[in-house]
């Protein structure tokens, strides 16, 4: 599929169907970025729903424990509770799953919603543009640990626990260079002064939602024969401070399109709360889907298309060869699931 302006203008003109609802008694939700944005939004509206625990991950102590607060006055739910969670460090998202996992905890929905939208070139003290690892290595990492939890838990409750990882419509306007394809690491590629150069990180966001996408994809393939969805969705252009940052023309460009086309953050949230309960009669249909406005969307060509499953290979290989040497527990995750 393709999307121009028109159809980006479209979607935002369209009013988002009323928030989705289901019985979560007892369940186990994690949402990253939660202190404020989409992921705060949509922490009240699963506050809402009861759950056994809501887990808002987030980076900052002093903002998570304000978040906490403020769901709890607005919702009158008491069992939400701040796990520290620093995408920019991989120590910090294996000690999270360490302690998820140490805790014997349940877990029903994880909902990745965590990103930044960086302009500039800085590298994490891990070695990766901040973007590239908050974004796409950071969260496929925290996915891959927490699966065994997810599939684990299916079938100790009888249940069909969910990944909803949130990328964007802006996907459908990012490609890589052919040399992505031919270097003897891709990711290392994307990663490099190289390929990052200032027209390219103008454009970074995109990317690393493209990269999303690919991802939920690999993972969903993985998962198949598991009672665990997987799937990716898009909250729309919302009212949010990912872009506070930004400068320039990007500014200006950002502060038109606040003005004339966001949609409200609670709007938007509603996206990231059906991903992550819709269609409770038949969850397959969600499996390994792009969503939209409570609908699935095809992806991008560049994702369909008949090179789109040779990039998504070449990319999944090359993650799973990454994160495995942060951690391996994944490479035996990956091969217990293939």
């Amino acid at each position: 599929m393709k999307k121009g302006f028109l159809d980006f203008t479209r979607d935002q003109c369209t009013d988002p169907p009323p928030v989705a609802t289901a019985e979560l008694t007892g369940q186990t939700v994690i949402i990253t970025g939660a202190n404020a944005g989409l992921g705060f939004e949509a922490a009240k509206h699963f506050a809402r729903m009861k759950p056994g625990k809501l887990i808002l991950a987030c980076r900052s102590e002093e903002r998570g424990n304000a978040a906490v607060e403020r769901v709890k006055e607005a919702t009158g739910f008491d069992g939400v509770e701040l796990w520290l969670l620093d995408l920019a460090k991989f120590s910090s998202v294996i000690a999270f799953a360490d302690k998820f996992e140490k805790g014997g905890e349940r877990l029903d929905i994880l909902v990745a919603n965590a990103a930044i939208a960086a302009q500039q070139y800085n590298l994490t003290s891990d070695g990766w543009e901040e973007s590239i690892q908050v974004n796409d290595l950071s969260t496929s990492l925290l996915c891959l640990l927490l699966t065994p939890r997810l599939i684990e838990t299916a079938s100790k409750f009888d249940g069909r626990p969910r990944i909803s990882i949130v990328s964007s419509e802006v996907h459908y306007w990012a490609t890589f260079p052919e040399k992505t394809w031919e270097v003897p690491s891709a990711l290392q590629y994307l990663n490099s002064t190289e390929h990052c150069t200032a027209k390219r990180m103008g454009n970074r966001y995109f990317e690393t939602k493209l990269l999303n996408i690919f991802f939920t994809r690999s993972l969903a393939q993985l998962l198949r024969d598991t009672p665990v969805i997987v799937n990716t969705v898009n909250p729309g252009f919302c009212v949010s401070e990912i872009r506070r940052n930004f400068t320039g023309m990007a500014a200006f460009v950002n502060w038109v399109l606040d003005k004339s086309l966001s949609r409200p953050t609670e709007g938007g949230s509603r996206q990231l709360v059906y991903a992550a309960v819709g269609s409770p009669e038949d969850p397959e249909m969600l499996h390994g889907q792009y969503l939209n406005l409570h609908r699935v969307d095809e992806p991008s060509d560049y994702v369909v298309e008949e090179k789109g499953k040779e990039r998504q290979d070449i990319l999944w290989d090359d993650l799973v060869r990454e994160l495995s040497q942060v951690d391996a527990r994944v490479g035996v995750i990956v091969q217990q699931y293939q």
